[in-house]
């Protein structure tokens, strides 16, 4: 018999009850607002079955360890939302096998007051989808060792560096190759992937760049101060996955603009036609 979903983590099926008119009234409120003023980095979808559902790309932010890189993150709004805050699982985890901070856990769980899974300030009726979103963006951030609680100062001298380090790396090999890949299967929406596709072909260079400045570190052993985890960085290999899919995303970004060149000119010739 299989265990039952912690009770924090939305990816559990059993949804108990109907969403009543005031959550499902704010939460397409809530998406509207994102759609009609994004915040930086933060890509969202509506599940196309369940109003509950919703799905998150954050893209990690320049001149961080978490530059370039596309997290994956599933809500699920309660019945009574926004009286109670989402469930909230970061998918973006190489099937569980990285802890990309402090705060984001191998199985996907997100520790954040407002979401409950951690002490501190509690959810209140006047967030919204984008300021959570915006909230576990920030954890995404320049030294995130110091995200853990306690750690004021480095317990061995250069565990921030190294942690950075490790973060970079486990950013482009998981966060960047394995989610264009999607070499853990995800089911990622059709508009999401898109939006990674399109956003991983104008970065590339910058990937390029990341992997030159730190190419003096390939064969070398990588720490998780954390975990204590060791693992041999592997820049090199990067690289060669980098431009392969490059070369696979080419032809169909190439595709896509033939086919948005044409629709636009027939969308031009169409609103003519109705002036």
């Amino acid at each position: 018999m299989p265990m039952p979903k912690p009770e924090w983590d939305p990816t559990d099926s059993a949804d108990g009850g109907t969403l009543s008119f005031t959550a499902s009234t704010r939460i397409k409120r809530d998406l509207r607002c994102i759609f009609n003023d994004p915040p930086a980095g933060i890509f969202v979808v509506g599940d196309e079955s369940n109003l509950r559902i919703v799905h998150a790309i954050i893209f990690g932010v320049v001149d961080t360890p978490y530059e370039g890189g596309f997290f994956y993150f599933i809500l699920r709004c309660p019945n009574d939302y926004p009286i109670h805050p989402p469930k909230v699982k970061l998918m973006t985890t190489n099937a569980g096998r990285v802890r990309f901070n402090p705060n984001l856990y191998k199985s996907g769980k997100v520790c954040l007051s407002i979401l409950g899974t951690w002490e501190g300030p509690a959810w209140s009726p006047a967030l919204q989808l984008s300021s959570l979103l915006i909230s576990i963006q920030s954890l995404l951030c320049e030294n995130p060792y110091f995200n853990e609680p306690g750690f004021v100062k480095e317990h061995v001298p250069g565990d921030s560096k190294r942690y950075n380090e490790y973060i970079r790396h486990e950013t482009l090999r998981v966060a960047v190759c394995g989610m264009i890949e999607n070499e853990c299967h995800l089911n990622i929406p059709s508009k999401l992937r898109e939006i990674m596709e399109k956003t991983f072909l104008e970065f590339y260079d910058q990937y390029v760049e990341i992997i030159k400045a730190n190419i003096h570190l390939h064969g070398t052993e990588l720490i998780d101060p954390f975990s204590k985890g060791r693992f041999v960085c592997q820049y090199k290999a990067l690289l060669t996955r980098l431009e392969k899919i490059k070369g696979n995303l080419m032809p169909q970004s190439e595709s896509v603009s033939k086919q948005a060149s044409c629709s636009s000119a027939g969308d031009n010739g169409n609103e003519g036609n109705l002036t």
